[in-house]
């Protein structure tokens, strides 16, 4: 039996950069062990299974894979996964921009989707679930220790380590500057001891050398290594910018620049809606381009 996939690069708006999603574009009758195997055959971060929606007003249920386990949500496959989903409507005729719900484990999900080419577009999407603390935060001088850096080279204006989830938790390590970012490396010996567990550790440091963007990022975990673009954690990273900075009431839109030293570099927009001194809603979106479509072939 033979599948159509695409790969897409997520939160770039050119080929090569930003994190890689491949898309299987119909699913229906795989299940979640043949999915497994496919997600490890491709071996990217995730790997998107569409299906028919539950709900028939909405566009498409999706799946999500990593090599080793399903996720009920995650940032940069939902964002590629409406993405083409938008490229798909303008393709049929239906309009460069387009409206519509996905179905995920952790809910229905709010997306829109603008096509900017054949290959190219865009998509925002709401989070069905706002960011929420998750567990004790980390001591410092622990967090500092894992990463290799001083105690010195973390925290800056008052923000701390946390730890927030919105639908995947994580782990949040303010740093000095883009110098401590760049040298932070994962101790594999230290890592649990500091984080209380396996959690990603999402590091971040207002010093961005490029104005556009309101912080920059990277992702370590010691199972995984580093990923290029992480929607979830910047999803979460909404608590910690509400815990920290305490924005004022109205919208807000922060770019995150991330992957920039693994060579693959993205942007990830987080939105925030505050009301009353609280966050009321969020959103996050960015790019995406198709770069591979392909066949698979199965027994």
């Amino acid at each position: 039996m033979s599948r159509l996939y695409v790969i897409l690069d997520v939160f770039a708006d050119k080929a090569l950069a930003g994190n890689p999603l491949a898309v299987v574009l119909d699913a229906s009758g795989l299940d979640a062990a043949a999915m497994q195997r496919i997600a490890r055959e491709f071996n990217l971060s995730e790997t998107v299974f569409l299906l028919p929606p539950e709900d028939e007003d909405r566009k498409a249920r999706v799946r999500i894979f990593t090599p080793q386990r399903e996720l009920p949500f995650a940032g940069h496959p939902t964002v590629g996964a409406a993405a083409l989903l938008g490229l798909m409507e303008a393709m049929a005729g239906k309009g460069r921009e387009a409206t519509f719900e996905i179905e995920e484990a952790v809910g229905a999900i709010a997306c829109r989707t603008v096509a900017s080419g054949k290959r190219a577009g865009r998509a925002t999407f709401d989070l069905p679930r706002l960011p929420q603390p998750s567990g004790a935060a980390p001591d410092a001088a622990a967090v500092a220790a894992a990463l290799g850096l001083a105690p010195g080279d973390v925290g800056f204006e008052g923000h701390a380590p946390s730890r927030f989830d919105a639908g995947n938790a994580f782990c949040f390590v303010p740093l000095a500057g883009l110098d401590a970012l760049a040298r932070a490396a994962a101790d594999p010996g230290r890592w649990r001891t500091a984080f209380g567990g396996d959690l990603g550790a999402f590091l971040y440091t207002r010093e961005t050398a490029d104005p556009a963007l309101a912080f920059r990022a990277r992702m370590l975990s010691p199972g995984i290594g580093e990923d290029p673009a992480t929607g979830s954690a910047a999803a979460a990273f909404a608590g910690a910018v509400m815990t920290f900075d305490r924005p004022a009431d109205g919208e807000h839109l922060l770019r995150i620049g991330q992957g920039y030293e693994m060579g693959r570099p993205s942007v990830i927009e987080l939105g925030l809606v505050v009301r009353d001194g609280a966050l009321s809603a969020a959103s996050i979106g960015g790019a995406a381009v198709v770069v591979a479509e392909g066949t698979l072939f199965l027994p």
